[in-house]
């Protein structure tokens, strides 16, 4: 059973996200505040932990960077707030995925599953290169000109500077640069994005990309590789 940390001063969503979450067959772990749930993480390691931002004694920022210093569990932000400048940070501090209040409980237990998933991934990737000799990761490793994505290590580079991304931006990316020219619709990239069980509005992918285009040109302001063919979906530039 994987084990959730929640860690949130809202007393409505720890009861109804941790309900939902164990109706999925996940233990959850409940934290009010930032220090208590500092605490709790360190002394009780769990698969994956869930932050508020907001919080009293310590907010979600300064939590996640104390727990970076000895832990790389992975991290879900939750955000009453959708300020890309916190997003930004968060990511650079080592955060996974941003989710904005308002939110789906569904959309949320999907988002937990696929990093749960890559998390194990990237886990049964390292013991089997460990284990084998003069194996290799190149197939993990994807180039599309300035463009390098390592899949095992969530890494994204442009033209020598790396570019940080949520989980979910990472799949789309992948998935419009494995095939450069190749039109991908909307319904194909949540395929890619959300697996076959959430249900999002392709809006949503919108958003997704738009943030993507930006996230890009803040290290070259000339970047143009994704283009938008209305009424059909997006590709990757050849």
């Amino acid at each position: 059973m994987k084990k959730i940390a929640l860690v949130d001063d809202d007393r409505n969503i720890l009861t109804s996200v941790s309900m939902t979450l164990e109706a999925e067959g996940f233990f959850v772990a409940t934290y009010t505040d930032g220090a208590t749930g500092l605490e709790g993480l360190l002394k009780n390691k769990p698969d994956l932990a869930i932050l508020d931002i907001k919080m009293p004694r310590m907010d979600g920022m300064e939590l996640l960077r104390r727990l970076r210093q000895k832990s790389d569990v992975p991290v879900i932000f939750l955000t009453s707030k959708d300020e890309e400048i916190d997003e930004l940070f968060g990511l650079k501090m080592g955060a996974d995925d941003f989710i904005s209040k308002p939110f789906s409980q569904r959309l949320l237990v999907e988002r937990v599953k696929t990093i749960l998933r890559r998390s194990e991934h990237r886990e049964a990737s390292v013991t089997s290169s460990s284990s084998a000799k003069g194996s290799t990761s190149s197939k993990t490793i994807i180039e599309r000109g300035l463009l390098t994505m390592d899949e095992e290590r969530h890494t994204c580079v442009w033209n020598g500077k790396q570019v940080i991304l949520t989980v979910t931006e990472f799949l789309i990316l992948h998935a419009l640069a494995m095939r450069p020219g190749v039109v991908k619709s909307r319904n194909s990239l949540m395929d890619a994005a959300y697996d076959d069980q959430v249900y999002v509005d392709d809006r949503t992918i919108d958003s997704h990309i738009k943030r993507l285009r930006k996230k890009f040109k803040m290290v070259d302001d000339k970047f143009d590789m994704i283009d938008t063919l209305y009424g059909v979906g997006y590709r990757f530039r050849e």
